[in-house]
C-alpha cells in the first residue's frame, strides 16, 4: 500500500505501524490499513498532502493519541481476530469453530 507520493520517512513510518500492528494481533490486511490510514494523517497533519479532514489537521496526532479512543464503540480487551492468532500461535486445536468468549478462555488458560 505504500504510495509514491510518500518520503522515505514515511515509507519507515508505514513499515514500523504495520509491524507493531501485526506484533498486536491484527491480519496483514488490517494492519496494512491502519499503517496507511497512520501516514495519511501524519501527510496531513504536517501539510504533505492535497486533500485534508478537518479531523486530520484539528485532531491531536495518532502517535500522541496512542489508541485512547480504539475500541470506544464494542467491549475492552482484544478483539476476535487477535485472539484468533493468538490462539493460532499457541496451536489450540478448534478454534476456528469457538466464538470470543471461548477464544478468549483458551488463551487465557494456555498462558
Amino acid at each position: 500500500m505504500p504510495q509514491k507520493a510518500w518520503s522515505a520517512k514515511r515509507e519507515r513510518q508505514y513499515e514500523h505501524v504495520k509491524e507493531s500492528e501485526k506484533k498486536q494481533g491484527r491480519s496483514t490486511k488490517r494492519a496494512k490499513e491502519i499503517a496507511a490510514r497512520t501516514v495519511n494523517k501524519e501527510r496531513a497533519r504536517a501539510g504533505e498532502s492535497k486533500e485534508r479532514s478537518r479531523t486530520s489537521t484539528r485532531d491531536m496526532s495518532s502517535g500522541r493519541r496512542g489508541g485512547l479512543r480504539s475500541g470506544t464503540r464494542r467491549q475492552r480487551g482484544r478483539t476476535k481476530e487477535q485472539l484468533y492468532n493468538e490462539a493460532k500461535q499457541m496451536g489450540i486445536e478448534g478454534r476456528s469453530k469457538m466464538n470470543k468468549q471461548q477464544l478468549q478462555r483458551a488463551v487465557d488458560r494456555r498462558k
